[in-house]
């Protein structure tokens, strides 16, 4: 009898001990647990992208509006690349772009003049975008087609009065000009030596103005950037040279001048003016700034 107690306590103890090793947890391991390869190489990183974002916003210009035709095309050609861009020009004028950026109500300004001295002694940089020639335009009914410079002087100071005095008929000459601080008068008056000496009898404030005004009167003379002279109007050759993208380039038409962008000097402009303004002046954009009918200054 004691033995067979024996026996089922001693089988009691084995079934006890066996079912505390079936729910005891094992020890933690204290290695490191291995990592799959394919999976880090799978998951998604958080590292910054090394592609360019998508640029979106607007860039703002202001300024020239002898500039309107190439800096037009290439907001165009920029929006075109850049679906979420929004490109806007403001045309009021060489001095009043240089205004506008220098109190930061544009991102670039626009003038088709160099700075004045005072000007960049307030801070401001000029890049050259283009040279543009400046066209002496008469109405198409006029017989003239070709002036010397000391001729165009003579007129637009007023020594020279009648069209007959310089090889047209017989016809008062009616001077058309810009408005003060105007790029393209600016340009023309420093070229020809008239510089606060002409008299005109209009003054314009716009390229286009201009180019109407001498379209609808057959004695009226005046001057415009080569890229906007339209069909309503003549340009004349300049002591035997004819104004034409080629003769601005080799220099042999005398009337030009460059078309500038102004900026801030240790002013950041935002990213999307920043990407505006490096593609302007950049050789990819020559295509565009050739077919607006102006030279690439690069």
């Amino acid at each position: 009898m004691k033995r067979f107690i024996s026996i089922v306590l001693a089988a009691a103890m084995a079934l006890t001990m066996a079912a505390c090793s079936q729910t005891e947890e094992p020890a933690p391991s204290t290695e490191p647990a291995a990592v799959s390869t394919d999976a880090a190489t799978a998951a998604p990183s958080t590292a910054a992208p090394t592609e360019a974002q998508t640029l979106s916003g607007t860039v703002s210009t202001d300024g020239s509006t002898s500039m309107e035709k190439v800096i037009g095309a290439l907001g165009e050609s920029f929006m075109l690349a850049n679906e979420d861009v929004t490109f806007t020009y403001n045309p009021t004028g060489s001095s009043s772009g240089i205004t506008a950026v220098a109190e930061g109500r544009c991102d670039i300004g626009l003038a088709s003049r160099n700075l004045k001295d005072e000007e960049v002694s307030q801070g401001l940089n000029a890049t050259i975008l283009a040279y543009d020639g400046i066209a002496v335009i008469v109405n198409p009914e006029n017989t003239v087609a070709n002036l010397e410079m000391e001729t165009i002087s003579k007129i637009f100071t007023g020594e020279i009065t009648n069209w007959s005095e310089a090889g047209g008929a017989d016809g008062e000459i009616v001077l058309i000009g810009r408005e003060a601080g105007s790029g393209t008068r600016d340009g023309f008056e420093e070229l020809t030596g008239t510089a606060d000496l002409c008299q005109y009898r209009q003054e314009l404030t716009s390229t286009g103005d201009v180019i109407t005004a001498v379209s609808q009167n057959p004695n009226a003379i005046g001057y415009a950037s080569l890229a906007s002279v339209k069909d309503s109007v003549k340009a004349v050759s300049v002591n035997g040279v004819a104004p034409s993208e080629e003769t601005v380039k080799d220099g042999t038409y005398l009337i030009q001048r460059p078309f500038v962008l102004v900026t801030v000097e240790g002013k950041e402009l935002n990213p999307v003016a920043q990407a505006f303004f490096d593609y302007i002046t950049s050789a990819e954009a020559n295509e565009v700034i050739t077919a607006a009918g102006v030279v690439p200054a690069n």
